[in-house]
């Protein structure tokens, strides 16, 4: 009860100082993350975090789970611009190749690491989450083809890399007699009940939504209700057949998403508050991780590890996937340099904390702590003279080829 007085608190007094604040470039994620830092620290903090209980890594999935349909949901609306925005490039080509330097830099900085530990780190730290950069993306100066690459990217990137996630892991806790062919199976028939049930249940409140709106029944407003349920129920009536509740509430958001663009009325934005309620939450921890971790100052290799997963390893394969596009070698660099980290890593870490052994639960925390802090400062700092450098050298956003001819 004391962890939801002090965020309530928290969520009330940024409430009233969020505006003045902003103009300092303090952002939600960083002030509740200073908040985490400041009150889980020392001998003997103010609160307490316990990340060790069924109830904290259930509560933790259900916020990935919200996430993944909020990202579903807002990425799919990118369709309606009518031009490519190399979104199928950035997922099939550059998530790969980014993944693959990752899991090569920390065999390169930390010998002798079991392999499906490096990938988890690697499935950790290289999702991309926009909430650091929010500003940058609202922005006009910024050209529209790159918040879109971003924002697309950004949407379907950890619904691509949930399943995984939870294979990987799988094959680091497996229980002896499991081999590598059972678990390899048991992730698939997981990943398919969650695109059953996430599929059905998306598609059919997609259908009872605009009967019960054309006949009456309802008003959009008090349909804002149902958008919000639907994440929660996917989520738990793919864990009820055995599936990855993730990947249902990705799928029911992909289902969904039309049908509340279609109700407009802003249909989604009951959700989208929870979902950044949330986050704040993550970000909360996050802070107390950073205080855990980092109290007696953080290793060379790791430090090294994040500052090429920012860098090298995202910067690469995106600029290598968008060759052959319409994008300016500008665009290309700022659309692989703003990959910024947030809610998304921290979330994988914090589950992977919560069923991992001491020492490489430890090992990805602290890496997912690095590289998500390094994001935070690099990506502020950096954020108004790219926009500046866009706004002097002005492209217009062109139309290009239909979607499907980039990817």
């Amino acid at each position: 009860m004391a962890a939801v007085l002090v965020l309530l608190s928290l969520l009330f007094v940024w409430s009233l100082v969020s505006a003045r604040l902003a103009r300092w470039s303090i952002t939600a994620p960083i002030a509740f993350a200073v908040a985490g830092t400041v009150l889980t620290s020392g001998e003997h903090p103010a609160l307490s975090l316990d990340m060790n209980t069924h109830t904290f890594q259930r509560i933790i999935e259900l916020v990935l789970a919200v996430m993944l349909f909020t990202d579903a949901t807002e990425a799919i609306g990118y369709e309606r611009l009518g031009r490519t925005v190399g979104g199928g490039r950035l997922l099939g080509l550059a998530l790969p190749g980014s993944i693959i330097l990752a899991v090569l830099f920390g065999a390169l900085l930390f010998p002798g690491t079991n392999w499906w530990l490096l990938t988890v780190a690697a499935l950790c730290v290289m999702p991309i989450d926009l909430a650091p950069v929010l500003m940058f993306l609202r922005d006009e100066r910024v050209p529209l083809r790159v918040r879109a690459a971003l924002n697309i990217e950004g949407g379907f990137n950890d619904g691509l890399i949930s399943p995984l996630f939870v294979f990987c892991v799988a094959n680091l806790v497996t229980a002896e007699g499991d081999t590598f062919t059972d678990l390899l199976v048991n992730a698939l028939k997981g990943a398919g009940y969650a695109v059953l049930a996430g599929g059905a249940l998306g598609l059919l409140a997609a259908w009872l939504v605009r009967r019960c709106l054309a006949g009456g029944w309802a008003t959009p407003d008090e349909l804002r209700m149902a958008s919000l349920a639907l994440p929660f129920l996917a989520y738990a009536a793919s864990v009820l057949i055995g599936g990855n509740g993730f990947v249902a509430a990705f799928v029911a958001g992909l289902c969904y998403a039309r049908t509340a663009y279609a109700v407009g009325d802003n249909n989604l934005d009951l959700v989208y508050d929870a979902s950044h309620l949330m986050a704040l939450a993550v970000w909360f921890t996050f802070g107390g991780l950073i205080a855990k971790e980092f109290a007696e100052g953080i290793d060379l290799a790791v430090f090294g590890y994040a500052l090429l997963a920012l860098t090298v390893a995202r910067v690469v394969p995106v600029v290598a996937g968008l060759t052959g596009t319409r994008f300016s070698w500008a665009e290309r660099f700022a659309v692989g340099w703003l990959g910024s980290r947030g809610v998304t890593s921290i979330v994988f870490a914090v589950l992977a904390y919560t069923q991992l052994a001491g020492d490489d639960a430890a090992f990805v925390v602290n890496v997912t702590c690095a590289t998500v802090l390094l994001s935070v400062l690099l990506h502020g700092v950096t954020l108004e003279p790219a926009a500046r450098r866009f706004a002097r050298n002005p492209r217009p956003d062109v139309p290009t080829a239909p979607a499907d001819s980039a990817r």
